[in-house]
């Protein structure tokens, strides 16, 4: 079979796949109004669709990345939401978008210090985000970027991972409350746009390093300090939802920002999609 045809067969296999074993998590969600009691199940879905189109097409699963790559790829990937997420959430302090509230965490039901359970988390949680993290990066950066790289240009790569990313949180936005106090419209194209940068991001470390490890650290950690840690320390002035978590300006304005920068960086990839010469 002709290698551009073969991926093009693979691709559109595993999106049935996902949309069929999505549907599963789409149809509890949409029943209970909840996104967070099949949080662990849909963000698998894409992994095992990928795990399943390998097998139906004989390929190895191998091919995913598993191999770290370089050390400063995977420190870039951990480092991001650090980056970020600390500007976002420190003007959000500073200028009264959002209170702080240096609130301490309960670990195995005792009240810790800030500082000592703040690092704790930080640590700790970092290792069940990235477990929840790598299924979707088994589909999206192990199977769908590689397979779209050979057919097409690194863009546009990105841009139809951005769009079919993007379209697979839809329904837990729409019917279920995976979204922040803001209006829904309001949270569907901010995240929509959110997507198509972090796409940019994650296509270019999946290419450069030929590894799932940096997205998969990246998405992990972005997960946890975004939707978790940094949004616990900060309290609701009214105006909050409008500028925090993955549905605030502050990822928007971030995630293009850092979908710039690497996509001016695409001519560092190596040479190996089909239309290489027009990325």
């Amino acid at each position: 079979m002709v290698p551009s045809r073969r991926s093009s067969k693979k691709i559109i296999t595993y999106l049935a796949l996902t949309l069929a074993i999505s549907s599963i998590s789409y149809y509890v969600m949409i029943s209970t109004g909840s996104a967070q009691s099949v949080a662990l199940s849909w963000m698998w879905s894409p992994g095992i669709a990928a795990i399943l189109t390998q097998l139906l097409f004989r390929d190895r699963l191998g091919e995913f990345g598993w191999r770290p790559g370089p050390l400063r790829y995977l420190l870039l990937g951990y480092a991001a939401p650090w980056i970020y997420g600390l500007l976002i959430y420190t003007v959000v302090w500073v200028t009264g978008l959002g209170g702080f509230q240096a609130r301490p965490f309960v670990l195995l039901g005792i009240p810790m210090p800030f500082v000592v359970s703040l690092a704790v988390m930080c640590l700790l949680g970092l290792f069940p985000a990235c477990g929840s993290a790598l299924g979707e990066e088994i589909g999206w950066r192990g199977l769908l970027v590689p397979e779209l790289a050979k057919i097409t240009t690194f863009t546009r790569t990105a841009l139809l991972t951005g769009i079919i990313w993007a379209v697979w949180h839809c329904p837990g936005v729409i019917f279920a409350d995976y979204h922040r106090p803001a209006p829904r419209p309001f949270d569907l194209l901010s995240i929509t746009i959110s997507v198509f940068g972090m796409s940019l991001f994650t296509a270019w470390l999946r290419l450069k390093t030929a590894s799932i490890w940096p997205a998969v650290l990246w998405h992990g950690n972005h997960n946890l300090l975004i939707q978790s840690i940094l949004l616990r320390m900060t309290v609701d002035t009214g105006v909050t939802g409008y500028f925090v978590d993955d549905f605030g300006i502050g990822v928007l304005l971030s995630s293009l920002v850092m979908g710039y920068v690497f996509w001016s960086k695409r001519s560092d990839l190596p040479n190996t999609t089909i239309a290489s010469n027009s990325r």
